[in-house]
């Protein structure tokens, strides 16, 4: 199995397979409008800016599980993306990343990923506290912790690498570029 097996909503409602997207470096990240992480959205774009003509794709999927921080409908999450951040990669319907309503993407991402720490900067250690209270045994279970987690996928559709939201954006876009670059 692999991210070309699933298939997700857009914010229309439609049904898309991410089979269309084979042959793609993929981002995927868990976002929300109101979260301390939301500025992720300036890197995000520029990432995309920069890469998505050599076959790179972010995919944004909003999500309300982390202090109700993307309370809006998709409509609204979406045009204060557009009018604040000026995003043009795509952004599908809200969804559940964790939990019994995890959508089949997000707990097959779970499943095949392992946590490993938030780091040591201010941010990761206020996010250890904030894990812990919501999980006391979030150390040692694949689970998103937080909005802004970002899957990297390579173009035959597999996990290359899990960023939690307190990994420098620096270091998310080397390994992005280095997945391009294959």
């Amino acid at each position: 199995m692999n991210i070309y097996d699933f298939k997700v909503k857009a914010q229309d409602g439609r049904e898309i397979s991410l089979a269309d997207y084979k042959g793609k470096v993929l981002l995927i990240v868990n976002s929300a409008t109101g979260c301390g992480f939301t500025p992720h959205y300036v890197e995000l774009q520029e990432m995309y800016d920069n890469l998505s003509g050599k076959g790179f794709e972010i995919l944004d999927f909003p999500c309300n599980q982390f202090g109700e921080q993307a309370s809006g409908s998709d409509e609204e999450i979406h045009t204060f993306c557009i009018n604040k951040y000026s995003i043009t990669f795509p952004q599908f319907a809200k969804v559940d990343v964790r939990g019994e309503n995890a959508i089949p993407l997000y707990k097959w991402l779970r499943d095949n990923t392992k946590f490993e720490g938030f780091g040591m900067s201010p941010a990761a250690l206020m996010m250890n506290g904030i894990a812990k209270k919501m999980d006391k045994d979030y150390k040692n279970n694949g689970d998103v912790k937080w909005n802004f987690t970002k899957f990297l996928i390579d173009r035959e559709g597999n996990i290359i690498s899990r960023f939690e939201p307190t990994e420098p954006m620096k270091e998310v876009m080397k390994k992005v570029e280095q997945a391009v670059a294959k």
